[in-house]
């Protein structure tokens, strides 16, 4: 990875963070995004650390604000000469309905949405750095989940587990479509389920989950090993050309038939442009 730069969301912690360690040790210059700036700056001293004297830096932003989104995306997009991989990572989960002030239901706006006006903002910086990379991170739990385009906001029985689904279901369907849309450019797209990792992940969930999360991280696995796949796939040339995929400890593995609906691929995209203006 050396002489590669990186931008990720979700570095500050968990496998966002062993991700951007690991790559910087592998000699990558890492932009990070990030809404804490304390925990930005205990980041930024851990990369300074691995892999020092490689000019990394840190923006701060709320991702869950498309105006925030879109602004730091063109910062970076302007005032870096090549971006060779970029990590979508940055996710939550909460117990109950939460609206942002432009109007999203935060799991969409933060899970979805910040993924979807990131990549728009860095794509044509992607396109120009070419052969690049978006990895975004996903999981298992969309399974057994569907859109309802008639409720992307969730206003209608908030049910917390299908609304967390429901967005990595988004994830996927959004790497299906970014994938088709940059075919021939040289920049790849490909999502990953990182396994149930112990991580502060949940933290702000609030409710019964909140409650439970320290006694079912006991039985997940580490950061490390949750971190594997996002790290393989940002850094390996085995996969540098593949594109579109869903990835499962390294390897692809076909996700849900709701996963693999391209025209509700298209359609997500159409409603996403149209939320994110």
């Amino acid at each position: 990875m050396k002489g590669k730069t990186i931008v990720a969301t979700g570095a500050t912690s968990g496998i966002g963070e062993v991700a951007v360690l690991a790559l910087a040790g592998l000699g990558a210059r890492v932009v990070f995004i990030a809404r804490d700036a304390a925990r930005a700056q205990a980041t930024m001293r851990k990369l300074e650390a691995k892999a020092p004297g490689l000019d990394h830096r840190l923006h701060l932003a709320d991702l869950s604000s498309m105006a925030e989104t879109r602004k730091v995306g063109e910062t970076i997009a302007a005032s870096e000469p090549r971006i060779d991989v970029l990590i979508n990572n940055a996710g939550a989960i909460f117990s109950d309905r939460r609206v942002t002030p432009e109007g999203l239901e935060l799991t969409f706006a933060l899970n979805h949405m910040a993924y979807f006006v990131l990549t728009e903002a860095l794509r044509e910086k992607l396109i120009a750095s070419a052969p690049a990379q978006v990895v975004s991170t996903s999981s298992g739990a969309h399974q057994g989940v569907s859109l309802d385009f008639g409720d992307l906001q969730s206003a209608n029985g908030y049910k917390m587990l299908r609304v967390y689904g429901r967005s990595k279901l988004a994830n996927i369907l959004f790497t299906r479509e970014l994938a088709r849309r940059l075919a021939g450019t040289g920049v790849t797209a490909n999502c990953l389920h990182p396994g149930a990792v112990a991580t502060r992940f949940g933290d702000s969930s609030g409710g019964m989950l909140g409650r439970l999360l320290p006694v079912l991280r006991l039985f997940f696995i580490s950061p490390e090993q949750g971190a594997d796949t996002i790290i393989y796939l940002a850094s390996s040339p085995e996969v540098e050309k593949t594109t579109g995929e869903y990835f499962v400890k390294r390897g692809v593995k076909e996700p849900s038939t709701a996963a693999r609906d391209d025209t509700a691929a298209r359609r997500l995209w159409i409603e996403s442009e149209k939320l994110a203006n």
